[in-house]
């Protein structure tokens, strides 16, 4: 019979290999959330909301606070992340016929600083939960992994070490998203000129490409993939939405909130070497990087400003280096104001904050209008936050970029953008978008 939630968490001491929580991730449906080998890692679908529409973070904030509010929690460990969670996805448009929402699973492996956790929940009232109980079930959904054949939603032919290459290679081939690039490229100057124009200062354009896979695609194998090769991001893996991205929209942890702003890339394939001064001249010394970061971080404090009653952020951006590329970036550290008793969750801060300049444009409105006319794509959730969020209102919002969707087991969907101002050249943003997709494109297996 169903009744409200109930929870329990215990101490799971064996998180302390190199590895961490990448030894959890060995189904297809998990629900994911992992840096540096620390995060969250969900199994199974207790419940979940659907929403879409303008009200679609509102509807899914009201549905967890109603679930949250009736918990029944038992919490050894008391940190964020522990108790409760729920996984979501949001689109990055309002109009998109993709559907955001959150998920509740049934199990939680979390660590952080060391310290290692399990969460059951149920809303089965005939379900006792002891810390046995919660062990036993980890370990069943867990045998399943050792099976080659792969069935219940576990990865057929895992490596022995996370983060290796499979032996053999999934073949795939690579076919034209919405637009082609002589499209995207006069997209590109087509946005130029309406900057130049004075219609908006900084638009940011979207294209994707579509990955046709020989076999059905490892999720597991590819989030360990990502994982391993961009430990600086937050790898994640929600309802088919799986990537690594560098940007945090807003993480909160009681009274704090924290967001790391990107904007402003350099590949690092194009480097003579990997020289740490040729990334800050070509970031740090370019005005159109500059420009172009000014936009992103500018959003980001004007609109988390209200919720905070101090706040933060470097008077300089500094050099982010990823595996692919390098970035601009700036982090911003706010501490929270109560309204009304209350302090605002994360997922309200995300919904607040989103769109932003980094991924939208300025001005917003303008930009988004443009993006509509001439991306011809639905973004879905690219773009659009990704994360979790426990009862107390804690919780990690990522930007869900330099990901995919899967779309159907042998098809997978990359996105890529770049933001356009007046100084931006279509044949530079093209390869831009190349080297974004990079990190999905090595993943499952079609780039070194």
């Amino acid at each position: 019979m169903a009744g409200p939630l109930r929870s329990i968490t215990i101490e799971l001491g064996d998180i302390t290999s190199l590895t961490g929580l990448m030894d959890y991730l060995v189904r297809n449906d998990i629900l994911c959330w992992v840096r540096r080998e620390e995060g969250l890692v969900g199994f199974g679908e207790l419940l979940r909301i659907d929403t879409s529409g303008p009200d679609r973070f509102e509807s899914a904030q009201q549905w967890w606070r109603q679930l949250a509010s009736s918990a029944q929690v038992e919490d050894h460990i008391d940190l964020p992340g522990t108790g409760p969670v729920a996984f979501g996805s949001f689109t990055f448009s309002s109009k998109s016929a993709r559907q955001s929402g959150l998920i509740v699973p049934r199990l939680i492996v979390g660590s952080r600083d060391g310290k290692g956790w399990l969460t059951q929940i149920t809303d089965d009232d005939g379900v006792e939960l002891t810390a046995e109980g919660a062990r036993a079930a980890l370990e069943m959904v867990l045998e399943p992994a050792s099976d080659a054949a792969g069935e219940d939603g576990t990865g057929g032919g895992l490596s022995p070490v996370p983060g290796a290459a499979p032996e053999d290679t999934v073949p795939a081939e690579l076919s034209t998203g919405s637009l082609s690039e002589e499209q995207w490229k006069s997209a590109v100057l087509e946005g130029v000129e309406r900057i130049k124009s004075g219609a908006l200062e900084k638009l940011v354009l979207a294209r994707d490409v579509v990955a046709h896979l020989k076999q059905p695609v490892d999720t597991a194998q590819v989030l360990r993939e990502l994982a391993v090769r961009y430990r600086e991001c937050w790898t994640y893996g929600v309802d088919g939405v799986i990537g690594s991205t560098p940007e945090m929209l807003i993480m909160v942890e009681g009274s704090t909130a924290r967001a790391r702003v990107l904007a402003g890339t350099l590949d690092r394939a194009n480097a003579p070497h990997a020289d740490w001064h040729y990334a800050e001249n070509g970031l740090t010394s370019d005005e159109k990087q500059r420009h172009e970061h000014q936009f992103a971080i500018e959003s980001l404090t004007q609109q988390l400003e209200p919720f905070t009653s101090t706040m933060t952020a470097h008077s300089e951006p500094f050099v982010l280096e990823l595996p692919n590329v390098w970035h601009l970036a700036s982090d911003v550290t706010a501490e929270l104001a109560h309204s009304n008793g209350h302090l605002p969750t994360s997922l309200a801060l995300a919904a607040a904050l989103h769109p932003t300049a980094a991924v939208c444009g300025t001005p917003t409105g303008a930009a988004a209008a443009l993006i509509h006319e001439l991306e011809y794509l639905d973004r879905g959730p690219y773009a659009g936050p990704v994360g979790w969020m426990d009862a107390a209102g804690n919780g990690e919002w990522g930007i869900a970029l330099r990901g995919a969707v899967v779309e159907d087991p042998q098809s997978i969907r990359l996105f890529a953008g770049c933001g356009i101002v007046a100084a931006s050249d279509p044949e530079a943003e093209l390869a831009e978008t190349w080297a974004k997709f990079r990190p999905m494109l090595q993943a499952i297996g079609m780039r070194s």
